[in-house]
């Protein structure tokens, strides 16, 4: 007879939503900030530095490491399967709640938001790139801020740990949490940056709309989830 094993714990986030308040609250100052020119400068000076630092192998490997944040590429499929093993183990339909959430939430924030703030990115050839709301730019060339490679890498990310630690049946240990969460996130924000895919405030809004993703997910889906068994 198989026994059903409790669910993975710490699944929740650290501090309060006390912090998620935070979050918001300077997502929201640097959007007015830059929506005010402030900030441009620093902006534009990271990106000139950066086109200036670029020999070949660095940058191709920068943009081979920036495909961990590549959500239809590499992320979606990553949770895909893993959501697969747990449904496998678990023959619960609640296992596809992670993927779901993390879709969902991305789908209807980090888009909408780039639409809205209408922003070229670094490579864009035509006049004010570094503006918000940039009249010479239009569709899939204004769609830089905030970040969707860091907003949904942090999404995805946690989704990633959840599944991996419900599968294991037990928490992740400290060095397992840093491998999923927090390195490639890391490697992101840096190669993001370099690369010109995106500037530099750019990225630190997806780190901010992200990490209050990541922790709607972390704070409310495990509890829903199935635990695998033994």
């Amino acid at each position: 007879m198989t026994q059903t094993l409790p669910p993975p714990a710490r699944t929740r986030p650290m501090l309060g939503w006390w912090f998620d308040i935070v979050l918001v609250a300077a997502f929201a100052g640097l959007t007015f900030a830059l929506a005010q020119g402030h900030l441009l400068t620093l902006d534009q000076r990271v990106a000139d530095w950066a086109f200036a630092h670029q020999p070949a192998p660095v940058y191709w490997t920068a943009r081979v490491f920036n495909y961990l944040g590549q959500g239809g590429q590499v992320l979606m499929p990553v949770a895909l399967i893993l959501t697969g093993i747990l449904a496998y183990r678990t023959r619960s339909w609640r296992a596809v709640l992670p993927f779901a959430a993390a879709f969902v939430l991305t789908y209807i924030t980090i888009g909408p938001l780039k639409i809205w703030a209408d922003r070229a990115a670094p490579r864009f050839d035509g006049p004010d790139a570094v503006v918000m709301f940039n009249p010479y730019a239009s569709g899939v060339e204004a769609m830089s801020y905030p970040s969707g490679h860091m907003g949904n890498s942090l999404a995805w990310y946690a989704v990633i740990a959840i599944l991996v630690a419900f599968i294991l049946r037990r928490p992740l240990v400290q060095w397992e949490f840093w491998a999923i969460r927090v390195v490639p996130v890391v490697i992101l924000f840096c190669t993001t940056v370099y690369t010109g895919f995106h500037w530099l405030t750019d990225s630190i809004a997806g780190v901010l709309l992200g990490l209050v993703l990541a922790r709607l997910i972390y704070r409310f889906i495990p509890r829903f989830l199935p635990a695998s068994r033994a």
